[in-house]
């Protein structure tokens, strides 16, 4: 089974949704790849629906297959992501497809080095609901993004998560959103090699129930470059223009803290 650390964010907004992964899956230093981590499903008019996937690859494209053999089968029984009723059933299809595949294969992956990981996050809207993110667990289980927490990430999310932080909230727009979301794969991308270029955006506009855009940013990308640059910039100004730190006159904190070991200690 193939290892590997990828970075995917959603972004829940009340203008609709924003959803990314890039593409670098490895197997140590020397055995990169790229591989799309990002699965559509579309119906005009009647759905959207984004997965995400995070973990070892093979599980992860175990998973999205079985998905869409269940689509494509007059078996399913209604248990498919296009038989779905809500958005909240999709997340079930898709937990219940993690723990398939997890049970197929945990017996032969209990001694691995690499043991059976799987995450997704799972953006979209249904007819008759409004939009909604998921994230799934590895065990299957998952939580909903709501307006309290209004994006979910999956992989090696701490260097793009202080950005997303500062920035994004239910009123934010899609178009600020996007530029949010690619700022924060640039910072995760100058601190972690594991994840990569290129990088998959999607973008959903609240009851259009068609996909409003999906773009791939390939190395080199011109737009990228130049916002990775803006940014660099823009921190730098604003870092010199910070307040300097204020200058105390008198007895440094260590000679104070020396004077009170010393008072404390003398005899009375």
């Amino acid at each position: 089974m193939i290892p590997g650390m990828t970075y995917c964010i959603g972004v829940l907004l009340q203008e609709g949704l924003v959803m990314a992964s890039d593409s670098r899956t490895n197997a140590g230093v020397d055995n990169f790849a790229t591989f799309c981590k990002m699965t559509i499903f579309e119906r005009p008019g009647e759905r959207v629906i984004v997965l995400l996937s995070s973990g070892s690859l093979a599980g992860t494209q175990a998973v999205i297959s079985v998905l869409k053999q269940r689509g494509e089968s007059p078996d399913s029984k209604g248990h498919s992501i296009w038989s779905a009723r809500t958005m909240f059933d999709v997340a079930v299809v898709v937990s219940d497809a993690v723990r398939q595949i997890e049970r197929r294969d945990s017996e032969y992956l209990a001694k691995s080095a690499a043991p059976f990981n799987a995450s997704f996050i799972i953006g979209g809207q249904l007819k008759g609901e409004p939009p909604r993110l998921f994230r799934t667990f590895a065990e299957g289980n998952f939580i909903e993004a709501g307006s309290d927490t209004p994006f979910l990430q999956t992989g090696e999310t701490k260097y793009g998560k202080p950005i997303v932080d500062r920035v994004i909230e239910p009123s934010t727009s899609l178009s600020d959103a996007m530029k949010c979301v690619l700022v924060s794969f640039d910072s995760t991308m100058r601190s972690n090699l594991s994840v990569g270029m290129p990088i998959d955006l999607a973008c959903y506009a609240t009851g259009d129930l068609k996909l409003t855009l999906r773009q791939r940013f390939a190395p080199g990308d011109t737009y990228f470059a130049a916002l990775s640059r803006q940014w660099s910039d823009g921190v730098r100004q604003v870092f010199r223009g910070l307040t300097p730190v204020p200058h105390q006159s008198g007895p440094t904190s260590e000679q104070q803290s020396e004077d009170r070991y010393i008072r404390f200690k003398s005899p009375t």
